[in-house]
């Protein structure tokens, strides 16, 4: 328990100094791209209306005055209002965030309900010619762009079809083509990874002992040979977690999914300078837990990440 108590101590001291510096470089990033007066104001506005603006919302300060206030407003958890609709910044935020945890999870759940069976059965018979095949298979699915598959599933299942709707956020069955699109992305490296393991794990001397000991092939690859191959793939399985919250902006933007990739591109290109700060930094802290939370699996798995941790 001290173990993980110091390891989440850590993990918050790293998790502030990341969100300073995130924040600053956010800040200088969007002040670079355009002049946030022109982004309330409109491009045909005079020049007396942005200055006017300017004064307002403290645009005239110096850089570093500015930087200063934000960093200030910021440890606050005032993230200020939306430029475009006035709304609070944060709340467009959570409000954009269970649809991505929603699409994420489900993605996450589909890719390991089809990767660890397949991984399994092709790593135990790799010589085999069906897993052979199989493995082939994985592997040019993993060169595949994950928004190729999206298109081809849209155009098969949605429009030709007609069984799913292929865009918004209207129920289960709008869920469908977004999380199936996501998982055929993410199932082959994952497949690939656990075979590999499986592989590995078939010749260790725990396996062989067990064989002698009269196990079935079954039960040597579900008792034995399986639980220390999903060791290994529990990082990956959180890296690809991780990827799903903050990198599927292209997807969300395919099937116009309400959530905090299809929100971060619209606020940007409105240069909406609150709201892009408020969803980078959300998407910073959910990776940032999703990654620490990793860690601890590890540990909490693995007898010898504990008493390694703890001494």
């Amino acid at each position: 328990m001290t173990a993980i108590l110091t390891i989440i101590a850590k993990r918050a001291g790293e998790l502030i100094l990341l969100l300073i510096g995130l924040s600053t470089l956010l800040f200088l990033l969007l002040r670079a791209t355009g002049d946030p007066a022109t982004a309330i104001a409109g491009a045909d506005a005079d020049e007396e209306a942005l200055t006017a603006i300017r004064a307002e919302y403290g645009f005239d300060l110096p850089l570093s005055v500015q930087l200063g206030r934000n960093l200030v407003r910021l440890s606050q958890g005032d993230f200020g209002a939306s430029l475009a609709s006035q709304q609070p910044a944060l709340e467009a935020v959570l409000t954009a965030i269970p649809a991505t945890l929603l699409l994420a999870a489900l993605a996450m759940l589909l890719t390991i309900i089809i990767a660890i069976p397949a991984g399994a059965w092709i790593g135990h018979s790799p010589d085999r010619k069906p897993q052979r095949a199989a493995a082939l298979l994985v592997y040019v699915m993993q060169g595949t762009p994950g928004f190729a598959v999206a298109l081809v599933l849209v155009q098969v299942f949605a429009v030709s079809l007609g069984w799913v709707p292929a865009i918004g956020f209207s129920g289960p069955a709008s869920w469908i083509l977004p999380a199936v699109s996501l998982s055929l992305f993410l199932a082959p490296k994952l497949t690939r990874v656990v075979a590999a393991n499986v592989g590995a794990a078939r010749g260790e001397d725990y396996v062989r002992a067990a064989r002698a000991g009269g196990a079935t092939e079954t039960e040597v690859l579900f008792r034995h040979i399986l639980p220390n191959a999903l060791l290994g793939a529990v990082a990956l399985i959180g890296s690809q977690f991780a990827f799903l919250i903050g990198g599927v902006v292209v997807i969300e933007t395919i099937f116009a999914w309400p959530g905090l990739g299809r929100l971060l591109v619209q606020s940007t290109l409105n240069l909406d300078f609150p709201v892009v700060q408020a969803a980078a930094l959300t998407v910073a802290v959910l990776v940032y837990a999703v990654n620490a939370l990793t860690d601890l699996a590890f540990i909490a798995l693995d007898p010898r990440l504990r008493r390694k941790t703890a001494a």
